[in-house]
């Protein structure tokens, strides 16, 4: 009787552990570092914060790696497809994802929200992009690129920003 009851006992843990359904993936930590800076820049300006989305960084880190190897860590084409698109290359520094997204980030110095414009001979996209109200998703990748020691990152939103006639936020 008393390994009846254990069996019984068994099976109903494990049929609980089968009905609360796979953990939840974790974000990983350079992830969850995108998604902080973003969400910040984000919630500076009122908007909502972003989710990692684990297809998009796939999608980003085949990107970036495809760049390195192929391409001498050459900026991709990132205007056609269905996801919005910021890349970043630097060299002479170490690059983390704060830094890529601090940079895009102070573009904010040159956009001017009450006329949706950016200042006469610089660009404002990447730091709209970031802070784009309609983007959720998020998923972003980065390579260093050999010899030079440079760094290519790349970040995918869903669904795109930067929608001609429309503000950011």
């Amino acid at each position: 009787m008393k390994k009846l009851f254990l069996i019984i006992l068994t099976l109903l843990l494990q049929w609980r552990t089968m009905a609360q359904g796979p953990p939840a993936a974790v974000v990983p930590p350079d992830g969850q570092e995108y998604l902080d800076a973003h969400n910040k820049a984000r919630a500076d300006v009122g908007v909502g914060p972003l989710k990692w989305n684990f297809q998009l960084a796939k999608v980003t880190s085949l990107l970036v790696r495809f760049q390195r190897d192929k391409q001498n860590c050459q900026f991709a084409n990132l205007t056609s497809g269905k996801y919005g698109g910021n890349q970043m290359w630097a060299t002479g520094e170490v690059v983390t994802p704060s830094v890529v997204v601090d940079n895009w980030v102070s573009e904010k110095s040159y956009y001017t929200y009450a006329n949706n414009s950016c200042a006469p001979n610089h660009r404002c996209g990447v730091y709209t992009q970031v802070v784009w109200r309609n983007s959720v998703e998020l998923g972003c990748s980065l390579a260093s690129c050999l010899p030079d020691q440079s760094t290519l990152a790349i970040c995918f939103y869903n669904p795109p920003g930067n929608v001609i006639g429309e503000t950011p936020y």
